[in-house]
Parts: C-alpha cells; sequence; structure tokens
C-alpha cells in the first residue's frame, strides 16, 4: 500500500460522533479525499500542510469519509453556482463547513436507524511482511534522525529507544502466525509518535515554534469565519505537529502512511 501522495511532498483526538470503525476502514481515507478534491477543483494540486492536518482533524474526530465526500461536493455546487469565478479553490479549508454540515445531517438521519458501515472503501488484506518492512524502514529513519536536545531530555535517545520498538514490532509480526493486531499496533505507533513530537515541543526554541504557529494562523485566516474554534485549534496543533516532523525528516509511523 503506497502512503498519500503528496503527505510529503507537501508538506486531541476528540470522541467520535460517528459509528465506530476499525483501524483498516480508513486506510485510504486520505486519497479518496484528495483525488475527490482534484477531481472537482478540475486539476491536480499537491495538498498543502494544512490540508493534511485538517483530514487528520477529521479522521480524527471520526467523520466519516461519505460525510466529508458530500461536504466537498456541496461546496463546490456552491462555488459553481457564483457568478465570478476568477479565483479557483485551492484549498480544502474552503469545504470545512460543508463537511460539517454533512456530519451533522448524517447523524440526524441515522438516528432511530441501525447503525451501518457508511464508507466508501473496501477492506482489503494486509501482508504482515508488508507492515514489518514499512516498520524497518522508519526504524532506520529513526536511527539516522537528529533531534534537538534540552536540559535532562534527549531527543537521540527516543529516537533510537522508539527504532528498537519499531524493530520488536516488525520481529513479532515475521514471527506471529495469527495474524497482525492493527488496532493495537496503531495504538503502539501512536504512542512513539507522541513521545518523539513531546521532544520535538520540549526542546526546540520558543522562537521557531512561534513562527510556525504564525504560519499557520495565516493560513487559516481566510477560512477562520468557515471553521468552529475547536477545529481551528485542532488544526494549528496538527499543523505544529507536521512542520516539526518534516523540519527534523521524521517519518509518520502510523500505519495510515504505510
Amino acid at each position: 500500500m503506497s502512503q498519500p501522495q503528496s503527505a510529503f511532498i507537501a508538506q486531541e483526538r476528540p470522541t467520535a460522533p460517528a459509528e465506530s470503525t476499525t483501524v483498516e476502514n480508513y486506510f485510504n481515507y486520505f486519497t479518496e479525499i484528495e483525488e475527490h478534491f482534484q477531481q472537482r477543483r478540475g486539476g491536480i494540486l499537491l495538498l498543502s500542510t494544512l490540508d493534511w492536518a485538517l483530514i487528520e482533524t477529521w479522521k480524527d474526530a471520526g467523520i466519516p469519509l461519505d460525510a466529508v465526500l458530500r461536504g466537498i461536493d456541496a461546496a463546490f455546487e456552491q462555488y459553481e453556482k457564483r457568478p465570478s469565478k476568477s479565483r479557483k479553490v485551492n484549498s480544502l479549508a474552503y469545504c470545512a463547513q460543508e463537511v460539517l454540515a454533512a456530519t451533522e445531517e448524517m447523524k440526524e438521519a441515522a438516528i432511530g436507524t441501525k447503525p451501518a458501515n457508511t464508507q466508501k472503501d473496501e477492506v482489503r488484506g494486509f501482508d504482515p511482511a508488508e507492515i514489518a518492512a514499512f516498520l524497518l524502514r522508519n526504524a532506520e529513519k529513526l536511527d539516522k534522525a537528529e533531534l534537538p536536545e534540552t536540559a535532562g531530555l534527549s531527543g537521540r535517545t527516543v529516537a533510537l529507544q522508539s527504532a528498537q520498538t519499531l524493530r520488536a514490532l516488525a520481529a513479532e509480526l515475521e514471527n506471529d502466525s495469527r495474524g497482525p493486531r492493527l488496532e493495537h499496533l496503531e495504538r503502539t505507533l501512536t504512542v512513539l509518535e507522541e513521545k518523539l513530537l513531546a521532544v520535538l515541543m520540549a526542546a526546540s526554541p520558543d522562537a521557531e515554534i512561534v513562527a510556525i504557529r504564525a504560519d499557520a494562523d495565516r493560513e487559516l485566516r481566510q477560512y477562520r469565519a468557515k471553521m468552529p474554534a475547536s477545529q481551528i485549534a485542532q488544526l494549528q496543533t496538527q499543523y505544529l505537529r507536521k512542520r516539526l516532523l518534516e523540519k527534523h525528516s521524521l517519518p509518520r509511523l502510523s500505519l495510515f502512511y504505510l
């Protein structure tokens, strides 16, 4: 499985409001949204760091894929009715308000009905060897990573410990005949990534963090009216995390990037 096409080119978890999903239900969440947005826009546009952060906030909030796709359609239908279209839609943030509206409509429609899987994607099988290779590749990247250091906190040590854990997980996958326990594995990878992010946040100069937040504010300025304050805050956090990971050439550990 390939990672989201432009996740590295361009470049907290609220209670899910919709039906619960297994890890594999969302494996093509990113690419489905990217491709649908590009199709409606009528041209290839590499998604920005802000766009990928927005998709992550939708995923983490449990917003169904169908709601996102419906919201994108609704936003472009409104755009196409405008008398003047001198400016193209250049960000997914333009669709944020309609995505939230579609989510609410789906929730209301689901009241009193039997829960159903509304995802459009099909679950595929996962080869343990493929997942193990992904873990080992990321372990190698962590071995080479140069993380900032601060008093009493060694980024290098955290990176090496995380790499060691990834290798142990890969070995378990290769030796376990029952197949991968994806939910457990994803939780472990999330913990490792959050540790790395905590080191980056603690050891990075304050001025650097402030500058990244300022960049996020600039990109979000024109879309603030379309999003609730809670989503703006989540986006700022995701944007900051992505920028820090990119700066230090750290891989995304989640299976969503497999």
